[in-house]
């Protein structure tokens, strides 16, 4: 823990080692992009696909959530995808639930392609990064994209590799934004964010995710002169004053500029300063409710690091609080602690906008007018599907791999339920209720005896209801009478019903 910087440990060299063709057999295959850079297949790599361990504390950081509990997310987060409009529409708020506690990782890339809206983007723009990835681009920021890539997450096995698969995409991808967006060109804060989306979706998912994180969600950010980011550093300063007024006298006090500390936070999205495990949890929650996320962990890393006295009596000088907030401590990123300091944290979509307002009036004063004029910041997916609505067809799944055996089986099912449906005949039912022109239905019970003569009626002894009728005295050892259904019945003689009834 002592030899440490940014929270990162010493990359450890046992799980990475260096071969030279001549150690390698001619029977082994190398497959993966690490291995065709020269590491050998005994390596190390955690869950996340980070050799050696090196995104900083990601198995201390991690929280393991049991398998039983990980396939019921997945259930339920299946449901959401298949009915996406229905639930950001009328159950938004159980959707940002479930991304505060975590996409489960199987369905962590479909998910961020729905929440910021690049899956409509990509149905209603189709085919258009194959058109751009066809362009040779232009070579003045194919160069500089050029350099970059072996500089976005070395030690992933995914990037690894020079030439590598990963490191193609990431040139593919950044190449068709500079297309796409012209005026705004590449800004190297970009790649790391396209890094992320790679590592979860194919190429051209990528793409549109990096379009509308660009566009709705970071607008301004990577455009030339980065005055929004600028701009958003103040507007993280003033919200420090209501979260730690402690912190925001010291930063005060010793004149350090926001932009000093918090753009590569804000750039990029923290995935170059937090572990892994925390990454993929704000990232979770920054696509569902927008860029008040971003200010919150922030936010909270401000508080942490110079939040008490005890803290400040450590940094006496602007040098000494900047190489503190470059060397945030690990315990402050770990993935549930984070978390819940972020939802605690009192900063909403419109604290954040009224500051924003307020911030730009005072740079029009001071500054004049901004040089680039950038979108309207969209806070959050549900704000992002509403602005520009996808068609339901839109949101559709396309399977990209078809087995014929399992089309055949499906045709073969159809088929045989619709020849069950042909040959099942409705059995006939026997009215109760005949009508007096239709046939009597025949005797379901034994036969009523036949009706009783004239002369055998006259002896059968009358019932009470005649007997009062005609004025006579009920004998004191008739038994009770019995009662008939129609008296046992609770149906009214005089209720419109009861003609059908009887």
């Amino acid at each position: 823990m002592a030899n440490t910087e940014n929270g990162r440990r010493p990359l450890d060299t046992r799980s990475i080692r260096t071969v030279s063709s001549s150690h390698i057999e001619d029977g082994s295959s190398l497959g993966s992009d690490s291995e065709i850079n020269g590491f050998t297949s005994d390596r190390q790599t955690d869950k996340y696909g980070f050799i050696g361990g090196a995104q900083q504390y990601t198995e201390e950081s991690a929280q393991d959530v049991p398998t039983a509990v990980l396939r019921q997310r997945e259930v339920k987060w299946l449901d959401m995808l298949n009915h996406w409009d229905k639930w950001m529409i009328k159950r938004f708020n159980k959707v940002r639930l479930r991304c505060q506690k975590g996409i489960p990782p199987s369905l962590r890339g479909r998910a961020w392609l729905y929440l910021s809206g690049g899956k409509g983007k990509k149905e209603q723009n189709h085919g258009k990064f194959q058109e751009l990835d066809s362009q040779p681009g232009d070579p003045k920021w194919s160069d500089v994209i050029e350099k970059d890539l072996h500089r976005q997450f070395p030690f992933h096995e995914m990037f690894v590799s020079r030439g590598g698969h990963g490191q193609k995409d990431l040139f593919r991808v950044l190449k068709a934004y500079t297309l796409y967006r012209p005026e705004e060109g590449y800004c190297q804060a970009q790649a790391p964010i396209a890094a992320v989306l790679l590592m979860h979706m194919p190429a051209e998912d990528a793409f549109w995710g990096l379009v509308q994180i660009c566009e709705k969600y970071l607008p301004g950010y990577y455009s030339p002169g980065l005055e929004a980011i600028q701009l958003d550093g103040e507007i993280l300063f003033a919200l420090l004053r209501r979260v730690s007024p402690l912190a925001f006298r010291h930063l005060e006090k010793h004149k350090i500029d926001p932009i000093l500390y918090m753009t590569e936070w804000f750039m990029c999205a923290f995935s170059r300063t937090l572990p892994w495990a925390s990454v993929l949890r704000v990232w979770d929650m920054f696509l569902c409710d927008g860029v008040k996320i971003i200010f919150r962990v922030g936010l909270v890393l401000l508080k942490c690091m110079l939040g008490s006295r005890e803290k400040l009596k450590a940094c006496q000088g602007q040098y000494e609080t900047m190489e503190l907030l470059r060397a945030v401590e690990p315990r402050y990123m770990q993935e549930g602690f984070l978390v819940r300091e972020i939802l605690e944290v009192p900063i909403t979509a419109r604290d954040v906008e009224r500051e924003h307002h307020s911030q730009l009036k005072r740079w029009r004063k001071n500054r004049g007018e901004l040089n680039f004029k950038s979108p309207p910041r969209m806070h959050g997916a549900r704000l992002v599907m509403l602005a520009d609505p996808p068609r339901r067809q839109d949101l559709q799944q396309h399977p990209t791999i078809l087995l014929e055996e399992a089309e055949l089986l499906k045709k073969e099912q159809k088929s045989k339920k619709k020849t069950l449906k042909k040959s099942q005949v409705p059995e006939e039912i026997p009215n109760p209720y005949p009508l007096p022109n239709s046939a009597p239905p025949p005797p379901s019970f034994p036969p009523a005896p036949p009706p009783m003569p004239n002369k055998a009626l006259e002896n059968v002894p009358q019932t009470q209801t005649e007997l009062l009728h005609q004025g006579r005295a009920l004998p004191a050892d008739l038994p009770p009478a019995k009662e008939t259904p129609l008296q046992q019945s609770t149906h009214s003689l005089s209720s419109t019903d009861q003609d059908t009834y009887l």
